[in-house]
């Protein structure tokens, strides 16, 4: 029997396909890249504009003249031609194609390696380069190679701190940073259907952490309910009984908070193994941690208490910012010393918003550790929204569970 990759891109592990792609994005940075490559074509059509969304996050607002005219470019482009395009603040690219624009059964491309989030909603969903984006704004279809796939399979329910983010930790830690290359990751078990989209979305997002072309949840019940938020009616996709390349099993009751310990994803340690570290700046955000359930986690915890330790939060996109400002989770986060930043990317990348300084130590709910990535010169963990939370109130790393 098929899996979910071969059932939505239609042939057998291993074979070679044209398709044409349903919904393409990119952003500020490789949006720019792709146009170069599309002014380098010797046609320059575009096959269906509609389907294509510009969303700006990575620099946004742009942070200085260069980026503002390379943006003003693209912007003008994209309007002209009738793209999709979102602007400064709308939110972080994924989040955005998450919240209605992305159904179960498409195929989603990004010109951005975390474009595999919009696999929680059974999409088939996968990043590529500013040239393949540009092959298909040309085309609207591109190749692929069927991936082979990994189960991932989770059992039981989360108990105590531990939370989705723990679990995709888990997971690469299980598989390395290479364990799934050009694989597809499928989360099945009652601990996948137990899963609130929210948290679906945070570990497909992780997938290509382990070098995987996607990761996939199964179209339910709770997608559909998520999707109709939107006003979107989502297909449910029944699973086969079909045949994996090898299957990871991970039992939600026995995780506890977890911490990516620099310089890689994989290196995933309880996080009572460094309680103490001093930090300098704690960031809650990104396409992996920036979502409603995100915030409302971290204000739980720092509500009625002051950080001790800078911290910036980004929420992840101008609805997930309104919905906190309206239920007064936004108030309990400012109150409590936090800086709030407009929806989209930049601490993460080391943009701008929350650049580390040399030296300087940072705990983040981004999804990457790698050397340089937030600061030259500067390290930073990984860790779920509670932990940030709660080593922002102590200006150390600690797990939620020493606050008790």
């Amino acid at each position: 029997m098929e899996t979910l990759s071969e059932r939505i891109l239609e042939g057998p592990a291993g074979s070679y396909v044209d398709r044409a792609v349903d919904r393409a994005f990119a952003h500020d940075g490789t949006g720019i890249q792709a146009l170069v490559a599309l002014r380098g074509f010797k046609k320059q059509n575009l096959a269906a504009p509609e389907k294509v969304s510009i969303i700006y996050d990575h620099i946004a607002p742009a942070n200085n003249t260069t980026t503002a005219n390379l943006q003003h470019d693209l912007r003008d482009f994209s309007i002209s031609k009738g793209f999709s395009f979102h602007d400064v603040g709308c939110g972080i690219c994924h989040q955005i194609m998450s919240e209605g624009e992305c159904l179960p059964g498409e195929i989603v491309v990004g010109a951005d390696s975390h474009s595999c989030t919009m696999g929680a909603l059974g999409a088939f969903a996968t990043g590529v380069g500013a040239t393949d984006m540009a092959g298909i704004w040309a085309t609207g279809e591109t190749w692929f190679r069927v991936p082979e796939t990994i189960n991932v399979h989770l059992s039981g329910d989360f108990s105590g701190f531990a939370e989705p983010k723990d679990a995709a930790l888990m997971y690469i830690k299980k598989l390395g940073m290479d364990g799934g290359t050009y694989m597809a990751l499928e989360f099945t078990g009652e601990g996948a259907e137990a899963m609130p989209v929210s948290g679906r979305l945070t570990l497909s997002n992780m997938a290509v952490e382990t070098g995987a072309k996607a990761g996939l949840f199964y179209s339910d019940k709770k997608t559909a309910e998520y999707l109709a938020e939107y006003g979107k009616k989502a297909d449910i996709q029944t699973p086969s009984d079909c045949s994996y390349e090898r299957t990871v099993n991970i039992d939600l009751s026995n995780l506890e908070p977890l911490l990516a310990v620099p310089n890689r994803v994989d290196n995933a340690v309880p996080v009572t193994d460094y309680s103490g570290t001093k930090l300098d700046q704690v960031f809650l955000g990104t396409c992996t941690n920036g979502r409603y359930d995100d915030l409302l986690r971290f204000s739980a915890i720092v509500k009625g208490k002051k950080v001790k330790v800078r911290t910036v939060v980004v929420p992840a996109s101008r609805s997930v910012l309104s919905k906190a400002l309206k239920n007064g989770i936004l108030s309990d986060i400012i109150e409590a010393g936090c800086t709030v930043c407009p929806p989209g990317c930049g601490p993460c990348l080391g943009a701008h918003m929350g650049v580390l300084g040399e030296g300087e130590v940072g705990l983040s709910t981004a999804n990457r550790n790698f050397k340089n990535r937030m600061g030259v010169g500067a390290e930073y963990y990984l860790c779920s929204p509670q932990t940030a939370a709660a080593s922002a109130v102590t200006g150390e790393i600690t797990s939620p569970e020493e606050l008790l």
